[in-house]
C-alpha cells in the first residue's frame, strides 16, 4: 500500500491526469476529507457525479469527470487544480481575506471549523479557515 503526505495534492494529482488523458472516471483511496472535496465539486458543477465504492483493501471514491463540447471537441470543466495549503506550509485567511478566484468563477475550498465549504460560502457564514485549494 502506498501513503502520501499530503493526500489531498494526491487527489488533485489524479484528477489532473484523469482529465489530460480524457478519461470519463477516475478512482481515488477515500478519506472523509476527499469526499468533502467530491461533494462541493459536484455542487459547484465541476463533476458529474461520485460514489463511494467498498473494495477491499482500500474503500475508493469513484469520480465521474465532467466535460463540455462535442465528442471531438470536447474539453474538460476543470482547467485548473491548484493545492495552496500544504503540510509544510499552512495557510489560513481570515474571513475579509478570503480569495476570490479567477473574478468569481473559480472556487477556493477551504476548511472551517464548521466543515469544507467554499470561500464564498465561508464568507456568508462569517468564517475563516485553511485555504486548501482553488479550482477553475
Amino acid at each position: 500500500m502506498n501513503t502520501t503526505n499530503d493526500p489531498i495534492a494526491d487527489m488533485l494529482t489524479r484528477l489532473r491526469n484523469a482529465l489530460m488523458a480524457r478519461q470519463k472516471t477516475v478512482d481515488i483511496p477515500r478519506s472523509n476529507i476527499k469526499v468533502e472535496l467530491a461533494r462541493i465539486l459536484k455542487e459547484e458543477g465541476f463533476i458529474e457525479d461520485y460514489s463511494i465504492v467498498e473494495a477491499s483493501p482500500v474503500p475508493m471514491l469513484h469520480i465521474t469527470l465532467k466535460y463540455f463540447g462535442s465528442r471531438r471537441e470536447r474539453r474538460p470543466v476543470i482547467t485548473a487544480l491548484q493545492r495552496v495549503s500544504k503540510p509544510g506550509r499552512r495557510v489560513y485567511r481570515k474571513r475579509s481575506e478570503l480569495p476570490i478566484v479567477l473574478s468569481g468563477t473559480g472556487i477556493a475550498i477551504i476548511t472551517t471549523p464548521k466543515g469544507v465549504m467554499t470561500a464564498q460560502q465561508a464568507r456568508k457564514e462569517g468564517l475563516g479557515g485553511e485555504v486548501l485549494c482553488y479550482v477553475y
